[in-house]
């Protein structure tokens, strides 16, 4: 296994972001400054009840719905947004990107969570391709022992930051680069989740996954609609399943 890199990282001579400091890996996702409280914003029984709709809705794994519980949504939508940050729906984020509905969310990471490489039903290291506002990285950071997210957009990029910036959590590394081509220095990795979908699952993703890991990634069918893919990387060889149908924004490469 290769070294793990410092950080602040660089991609292709891009600076990345440091990681958050300041609270113990796997801590409560709960913004460190004091916040108003009510209906999508700070109410601990608002987000009960969004959780208990997950659940409800065919979410089982005890360890996603406590995750999802612990991080405070409405800190990564705008202001004008926050009434809405507990429902289940995708909202805009700004330049043309969205943050994903909850049930997207607890629906991936319960299927890397379900990989046969995560032992004891958590996982290691992940890689997010897609960083959007920060809020899955966090979720993530409840999940696994490190989360290198990677987002192409630098104003996204610089808006995750922030976003997670009074979350103080240790174990989730913001990079601006290229997501398309992974992260090798932070590879082999238990679990790859992307927030976007291409044509197929770029071959720099599997071959960044660990044994027993498991891709989990938007892809477009021959039909053109995109469908939610499993990747698993058996004694070398890859397994794909191909599961229900989803809609997320294009894969693309580059950084702007």
């Amino acid at each position: 296994m290769t070294r793990r890199p410092g950080f602040p990282a660089r991609l292709s001579n891009v600076p990345a972001a440091q990681p958050a400091r300041g609270a113990a890996p796997g801590a409560t996702a709960t913004a460190a400054r004091s916040a108003p409280s009510g209906l999508g914003l700070d109410s601990q029984a608002v987000r009960a009840r969004m959780v208990q709709k997950l659940a409800e809705g065919g979410i089982s794994n005890a360890r996603v719905l406590a995750a999802v519980n612990a991080v405070e949504r409405h800190r990564f939508v705008d202001s004008a947004l926050v009434n809405q940050a507990y429902e289940d729906t995708s909202l805009p984020i700004g330049l043309g990107q969205t943050i994903s509905k909850p049930s997207v969310v607890a629906r991936m990471i319960e299927l890397l969570l379900a990989a046969p490489g995560a032992a004891g039903g958590r996982l290691g290291r992940v890689l997010e391709i897609g960083t959007g506002c920060g809020y899955q990285a966090a979720v993530l950071s409840q999940v696994a022992s490190e989360v290198y997210s990677i987002e192409r957009l630098r104003g996204l990029h610089e808006r995750a930051r922030e976003n997670l910036r009074t979350f103080r959590l240790p174990n989730v590394h913001l990079l601006f680069g290229d997501g398309m081509a992974g992260f090798a220095k932070g590879a082999p990795y238990a679990g790859i989740i992307a927030a976007a979908g291409g044509e197929a699952v770029p071959a720099t993703w599997t071959d960044q996954l660990a044994e027993g890991g498991r891709i989990v990634a938007p892809m477009v069918m021959a039909n053109r609609q995109q469908a939610l893919v499993i990747v698993e990387k058996e004694a070398g060889r890859l397994k794909q399943t191909i599961l229900e149908t989803v809609h997320f924004v294009p894969l693309k490469s580059g950084i702007a």
